[in-house]
């Protein structure tokens, strides 16, 4: 019952310890079907994400979350689907088909997902993506994919680490990838959308952030 009282709280607390500022840099926020797919470097990356949206698209946005671990206890349960609007999803390859359908769902009805396309938190350097992301713009071909590059969270809460340390973080979003192309093989589409995400990496060392690439909220 409490639980989405906490949300703004939650959010505002998020943004206070690690800005979570939007840069949109390859395209504007749209209430459109979006794929956002993000490098994964933290617990944090899903809590700081749909800090990082506008307010009216958070109700529209499901960040996708293991139920192996936002199931894990009750709290984290309702933090995840309360707090955030998670999709919890089964990731040990023993529900495939249902996993596909709750996310086709999802964009079917309009609204976007969140994925880390990575599978597991890494140390910074994008690795290599697992297939779901490929097979879902299969699925749904009319939703854009937009790359996020989650940019600094790393540092604040890196693999191991217990506590957050205070750092300014920035979530950029790229231009849309064209979903796979007719005689695209699964290994070429998902090469060329981690190639968009990387890119969005070396962008983060290179420019400055404007004023007006930021999202008001």
């Amino acid at each position: 019952m409490m639980i989405p009282l906490l949300r703004p709280a939650l959010l505002g607390l998020t943004r206070l310890l690690v800005g979570a500022r939007a840069s949109w840099e390859g395209c504007a926020p749209a209430d459109v079907p979006r794929i956002y797919f993000a490098n994964h470097s933290s617990h944090l990356d899903t809590l700081v994400m749909m800090a990082a949206l506008p307010r009216e698209l958070r109700a529209r946005t499901h960040p996708v979350a293991a139920l192996d671990y936002w199931g894990g206890s009750a709290l984290r349960r309702s933090v995840a689907v309360g707090c955030l609007n998670a999709l919890l999803v089964d990731r040990t390859g023993k529900a495939t088909a249902e996993v596909m359908d709750a996310m086709a769902a999802v964009l079917d009805g309009g609204q976007s997902l969140i994925l880390f396309p990575e599978g597991t938190r890494g140390d910074g350097a994008v690795q290599p993506f697992k297939s779901g992301l490929y097979h879902l713009a299969r699925r749904v071909p009319g939703a854009e994919l937009v790359p996020v590059f989650i940019e600094n969270l790393n540092r604040v809460m890196p693999k191991g680490m217990p506590l957050p340390v205070p750092l300014i973080c920035t979530m950029r979003f790229g231009a849309p990838v064209a979903p796979p192309g007719d005689g695209e093989d699964k290994a070429a589409f998902l090469e060329r959308a981690r190639d968009a995400l990387v890119s969005l990496s070396h962008s983060s060392q290179s420019q400055p952030r404007t004023p007006s690439q930021e999202t008001a909220r």
